[in-house]
């Protein structure tokens, strides 16, 4: 297992091949926490290079909870049609954009159990508002981080939410923000599922994957 120190130097090492995630870039860009929350909603099992202009065309004409209940759900689908789950996906923007303006003023929840009451956000949403909007520690999963976490031996885990547990006992809380940032871009680029780029990894020496891979 990884030492905290070997954790902070693994992470250092990360820092020179990151590239922006979609969260990042957004909140960069200016977007509220709302439209990331519906970013987030809308990437789950869909790539970023696909949700990203789809969700910038949408939020000029529907950038808050109150526009999207007025906007019908059969256009709203039309909207984000080539994202994957668009029928759930909307139905789900639709519901929570009206429990958002009902019983939260139009702000988003900044906790993870209010979070996860919002239809259509799981976990991985939950803690990648909490990590990016308000700047919280939380280890948001997706199928980056638990490909990556396995890779290099930090889990031996078969589902994201034992993977989020198992991290959370490893990696100091003062972290916890920045493994999905630095994992997800790594997993990006990379160590991607399939033919990983072992050989410019900046991380290799520490892998238990990329070390065998490469004997």
């Amino acid at each position: 297992m990884p030492t905290p120190k070997d954790i902070q130097t693994i992470f250092s090492l990360l820092e020179t091949s990151h590239k922006a995630t979609m969260l990042e870039e957004l909140s960069q860009q200016g977007f509220t926490p709302f439209q990331l929350l519906i970013a987030t909603l809308l990437s789950a099992r869909a790539k970023d290079s696909t949700v990203i202009p789809i969700v910038k065309q949408l939020f000029k004409t529907h950038p808050s909870p109150e526009s999207f209940l007025t906007l019908p759900q059969p256009q709203l689908e039309q909207h984000i049609y080539k994202i994957g789950f668009y029928k759930n996906k909307a139905k789900h923007i639709k519901q929570l954009s009206q429990i958002l303006v009902e019983k939260y003023n139009s702000q988003i929840p900044s906790t993870f159990e209010q979070l996860t009451s919002l239809p259509g956000v799981g976990r991985k949403t939950a803690n990648c508002i909490i990590a990016y909007v308000f700047k919280q520690p939380a280890i948001a999963v997706d199928i980056h981080v638990h490909r990556i976490s396995n890779r290099l031996g930090w889990t031996h885990t078969t589902t994201p939410e034992q993977t989020e547990t198992q991290l959370q006992t490893l990696v100091p809380k003062l972290q916890w923000i920045n493994v999905n940032r630095l994992l997800v871009s790594h997993g990006q680029t990379i160590c991607k599922p399939i033919n990983p780029s072992c050989s410019i990894c900046p991380i290799l020496q520490y892998c238990s994957y990329g070390k065998k891979k490469n004997i």
